[in-house]
């Protein structure tokens, strides 16, 4: 009859590991964001000279980096 414990000196086996988590959802938010220019393909209103358009563009960089910091910490594993 096989026994269900290891043997001396391996370990455990670990359980399968899953990375389905609802914050994953939020990666699509840099993704999905940028694609959406008919909401700001337009000249006005200009932040330093620059068409909205290109700032924008530029504003879209720490949106990206925020969701993803967010979404790093709330599904590393913990311990």
């Amino acid at each position: 009859m096989a026994s269900t414990e290891p043997a001396a000196g391996n370990p455990p086996p670990r359980p399968a590991r899953s990375d389905r988590s609802a914050w994953n959802l939020l990666l699509a938010v840099p993704v999905v964001v940028p694609l959406l220019t008919f909401l700001f393909n337009h000249d006005g209103p200009r932040l330093a000279g620059l068409p909205a358009f290109y700032w924008m563009q530029f504003a879209f960089i720490p949106l990206g980096v925020t969701c993803t910091a967010v979404v790093y910490r709330m599904t590393r594993k913990r311990g």
